[in-house]
């Protein structure tokens, strides 16, 4: 075991779920005291609860079980040069791979259980309109300190939470333990879009982790996820305000969508080829300088 680590595997999965354990209980205190405190205080609550979830727990984690550089053993490393392509080539895979995305919407909610589950089905489709109706009345702003506030709760906070989660302490764990990195970050991936306990937003959040625990394992740095994640959330969030505020008619529930199958493939394709491309650069330049 190198001594880059504290413990031994076992006590840090145990030490990571005390900490994710008492993270979950000030978070239900806090989303208690700010019950009735109105929407602002519903923003508040989402906000520091999402803090204490996602934020806190990975750091304080590796901060205990690693004995050097755990920030950096975290993710937060220097993106590989030049450091601006891939975020720039990050951020564009967010709006290229929406025809994908919303693809997968559809099909995820076109599936049923076929008469098997009635009462689970039921079940289901009451907590997704319960979230549904949560994320309208959240994102139902038409003022800028709205909007700056819905910024912070629903696409930064949320962005920096899950990355640092789910591909810092998450997709890392299970790369180290599993011979294939392809299937470790699928995996990540579907635990990330499962953790959210909406089935019909199953697969395409499970894409979007998939699109995300590529480019992070690519170029091996929180930064790019994050940056990713933020403009994925933030893109929803302004297409809202401006919807709200009569700028725009777009439906931002579909927004990038396209009923013409073959652009959808399309879509797939560059997405794909603009991932590989990305791996490709990496791993040459990496070989460059070794020789």
């Amino acid at each position: 075991m190198s001594e880059h680590f504290r413990y031994h595997r076992k006590k840090r999965v145990l030490i990571f779920l005390i900490i994710l354990l008492i993270s979950g209980i000030i978070s239900t205190a806090i989303t208690a005291a700010f019950a009735f405190a109105g929407d602002l205080g519903m923003k508040i609550a989402q906000g520091l609860s999402s803090i204490m979830l996602f934020i806190v727990p990975p750091i304080v984690y590796y901060r205990v079980t690693r004995t050097r550089h755990p920030m950096e053993s975290l993710g937060f490393r220097d993106i590989a040069k030049p450091w601006y392509l891939y975020i720039i080539i990050g951020v564009v895979l967010m709006f290229i791979s929406l025809p994908v995305t919303n693809q997968l919407t559809r099909w995820n909610e076109a599936m049923d259980f076929g008469g098997f589950f009635p009462q689970l089905e039921e079940y289901i489709k009451q907590l997704e309109e319960m979230a549904a109706t949560v994320t309208e009345k959240m994102l139902k702003v038409d003022t800028f300190g709205g909007l700056l506030l819905n910024l912070l709760v629903i696409a930064l906070i949320p962005a920096v939470g899950e990355e640092l989660t789910f591909r810092g302490v998450l997709q890392q764990g299970l790369v180290r333990r599993m011979k294939s990195p392809h299937l470790a970050i699928i995996l990540s991936a579907a635990i990330f879009s499962f953790i959210h306990f909406q089935f019909y937003g199953f697969l395409p959040r499970m894409f979007l982790g998939i699109l995300l625990g590529y480019m992070f394992y690519i170029t091996r740095s929180l930064w790019t996820s994050i940056t990713m994640h933020f403009v994925n959330n933030g893109t929803a969030v302004v297409l809202y305000y401006l919807n709200n505020k009569g700028i725009i008619e777009i439906d931002p529930e579909t927004f990038g969508s396209s009923q013409y199958f073959w652009f959808t493939a399309i879509s797939l394709l560059v997405t794909a080829a603009l991932i590989y491309w990305c791996w490709w650069k990496v791993e040459n330049d990496a070989k460059k300088f070794d020789d």
